[in-house]
């Protein structure tokens, strides 16, 4: 049973929960409905243990996102005051895509522009088709784009590709997002969905706790020294040792077996 909105779908597919963004006709730009149902969407995901992984994909073939839906803009980013508001709620779903404490991919396929990229970097691993393409077209708009996005980007590229985006808000091939490290795989179309359910399937296979663990970890590492939670992280591997999953893997070793992990 679908979750989420029209426009927003979530949709649980075995071990998989899909949040598909689904406006086609205007090559899944978002609209700030579709921000505002984001959160609710991945509570209910991190909410179900039999979900282990969390995938964004477009709908149809043409996007997977290709930024937020500029037609609402002359309504909702009018004016400073108005843009506030609509900052709020992109914000809050960029969270809620941020913090979500299971592994997410992106499954891009098309355009992934503006918003969408950022959508796209709020996930661990991002896949794509060879016929995708990425920018950020903000300069060309005379929008501002605020530290928490510019750091990720820079996070993911290096600082010399972050400002080759920005400032030409050119279109980059999926050949060159892959030299950049802008995305994880590049495969032909026709492969695209198959080989983003071998590595869910791949990640769902092994120990949730520990998944998580390597997450945060890496999470906390890329933030300033003195806002790193290492209290945090030291308490989630030691939930690691401490598992049922651990015992576990242990005998399915000895045992020479696939281990069948619970995520406790």
């Amino acid at each position: 049973m679908d979750i989420g909105t029209e426009k927003l779908i979530g949709r649980k597919d075995g071990a998989i929960g899909w949040m598909i963004f689904n406006n086609p006709e205007r090559r899944n730009a978002v609209s700030t409905e579709m921000w505002q149902a984001i959160p609710g969407v991945l509570e209910a995901f991190e909410a179900d243990p039999e979900i282990r992984v969390v995938v964004y994909k477009g709908a149809g073939d043409k996007a997977f996102v290709s930024g937020a839906d500029i037609s609402q803009f002359e309504d909702v980013r009018a004016n400073r005051e108005a843009n506030e508001v609509y900052s709020a709620r992109s914000a809050m779903a960029n969270r809620s895509m941020s913090r979500i404490a299971k592994p997410s991919i992106a499954m891009i396929k098309g355009y992934c522009i503006g918003g969408g990229l950022a959508v796209a970097l709020t996930c661990d691993l991002r896949i794509c088709s060879d016929d995708s393409r990425f920018a950020i077209p903000a300069a060309r708009l005379g929008l501002g784009y605020g530290y928490d996005g510019l750091k990720t980007l820079t996070d993911v590229v290096g600082p010399a590709f972050a400002k080759e985006i920005l400032f030409t808000a050119r279109q980059f091939s999926a050949e060159e997002a892959l030299r950049i490290g802008l995305v994880n795989r590049v495969v032909p179309a026709a492969e695209l969905e198959a080989t983003v359910r071998d590595y869910a399937a791949m990640i769902g296979r092994n120990a949730p706790l520990t998944v998580k663990a390597a997450k945060m970890a890496v999470r906390e590492a890329l933030k300033d020294p003195d806002r790193r939670q290492l209290d945090e992280v030291a308490k989630a591997v030691d939930a690691c040792f401490e598992s049922v999953d651990y015992a576990e893997g242990r005998k399915a070793f000895m045992e020479k077996r696939d281990p069948v992990f619970q995520g406790r």
